[in-house]
């Protein structure tokens, strides 16, 4: 790789090794094998876009057990779709107007799980409903959000039911689910970040989610402005119809059947408020590459790969004085392992990020936010060359 002045650079732009994740600040993972050729193989053609994603909806259903799906601009560009979907619906009139305030606009969520990718829901014209109080985060107590308080939060301008997926969410997804369905409410889950393991793909549609969210650019390892929407049918549908370009005769359109029923519309809308999310074909067939390769690898053989990573570097060093080395959820088949440098305190943890940060090839590593003192080395996107190099700065 070229550098500039002793820095590694490609084509001028600087680089680094990237120890902290997929994170999209950090470019998102690598590409999953089979995904560049996807992606070269899909450029040597043109297709109606329509049709391109009605065989990604196939695709999808098929791996989530869901009804359809959507390849979007990443689980932000999904969040932003579902409310669009979950605020208009068929309602053609409706679509145009978003993101104006309609008679039902509002969006339930538990105030613990609150974040700033929520704001992908608001620009879409949701406003969201805060329930419950997260005690055990604060300090305060033990209790978080129950069910019900998402119960007492339904009124007459209630257009949906937020739920963000985490081992500490509450409560537990099904006994949302359950209120949503009582009252005829879709439910969207922000499941982001939520793979491995690979049955958290069909896992909660199976427990009762209208819509589910994943990030295409993460461990799935597609292109990194890609994500995954799937769930009900009309849902999606609408989803669809407010990303794609429909600037189209109605007499002329005529969407793929079984992804879009045009006998449920009074016309068609005009280019919607996800048309900002739209997805081009390459990045379409590159994000259904890696979801065959992600299940075809499964998790037992990721895990294993990973792990054989923390090995390696567990192994090619020693730790500075007042630090210790371990490596977490080596027998977490279904999770990534991940190589913990745990120091004295938390200020030499944030001191060590910042010298290896600071290098002529800078080292991004992470904070444990729970563990101040705890410096993480992830090995989703470290790849074969970059790993003598890392052992080499964590050694200085």
């Amino acid at each position: 790789m070229p550098t500039d002045m002793g820095k590694p650079t490609l084509q001028g732009c600087p680089t680094i090794i990237n120890a902290a994740g997929p994170l999209t600040r950090l470019s998102g993972s690598p590409l999953a094998p089979g995904v560049l050729e996807a992606m070269a193989k899909a450029d040597t053609v043109s297709a109606d876009m329509f049709e391109v994603q009605a065989h990604a909806s196939r695709a999808i259903a098929a791996a989530t057990g869901a009804e359809a799906g959507i390849v979007t601009s990443g689980a932000s560009g999904g969040l932003l779709l579902s409310a669009a979907a979950c605020l208009a619906k068929f309602d053609v009139a409706r679509m145009n107007a978003l993101p104006e305030p309609g008679e039902r606009s509002e969006v339930v969520v538990a105030r613990g799980q609150r974040n700033g990718y929520d704001h992908a829901l608001r620009a879409a014209g949701a406003r969201l409903v805060e329930i419950g109080l997260p005690e055990a985060l604060a300090g305060a107590g033990i209790r978080d959000a129950e069910p019900w308080e998402f119960q007492s939060a339904i009124g007459p301008r209630t257009a949906a039911i937020l739920y963000v997926q985490s081992e500490r969410a509450r409560p537990a997804l099904p006994a949302v689910a359950e209120i949503a369905r009582r009252h005829g409410l879709p439910l969207i889950v922000d499941a982001a970040a939520e793979l491995p393991p690979a049955a958290n793909l069909r896992r909660f549609i199976a427990e009762g989610a209208d819509l589910v969210v994943y990030s295409g650019g993460k461990v799935l390892g597609g292109p990194a402005g890609t994500g995954i929407l799937c769930g009900s049918r009309d849902l999606v549908a609408s989803a669809a119809m407010q990303m794609l370009d429909m600037d189209v005769e109605w007499s002329a359109w005529n969407p793929p059947a079984g992804f879009i029923d045009k006998a449920k519309l009074a016309g068609l809308p005009r280019q919607g408020i996800g048309r900002c999310c739209k997805v081009g074909k390459n990045e379409i067939f590159g994000l259904l590459a890696a979801l065959e390769h992600f299940l075809a690898e499964g998790d037992a053989a990721r895990h294993g790969r990973w792990l054989s990573i923390c090995r390696q570097i567990e192994g090619g060093f020693a730790p500075a004085s007042g630090c210790a080395v371990s490596i977490e959820g080596a027998q977490k088949t279904d999770a990534i392992p991940v190589l913990v440098l745990a120091c004295a305190d938390a200020e030499q943890a944030t001191l060590r990020r910042a010298i290896l940060a600071a290098q002529d090839e800078p080292v991004h590593t992470a904070i444990d936010p729970f563990r101040p003192h705890c410096l993480i080395v992830n090995p989703v996107c470290l790849r074969a060359g970059e790993v003598p190099r890392l052992i080499a700065a964590l050694s200085a």
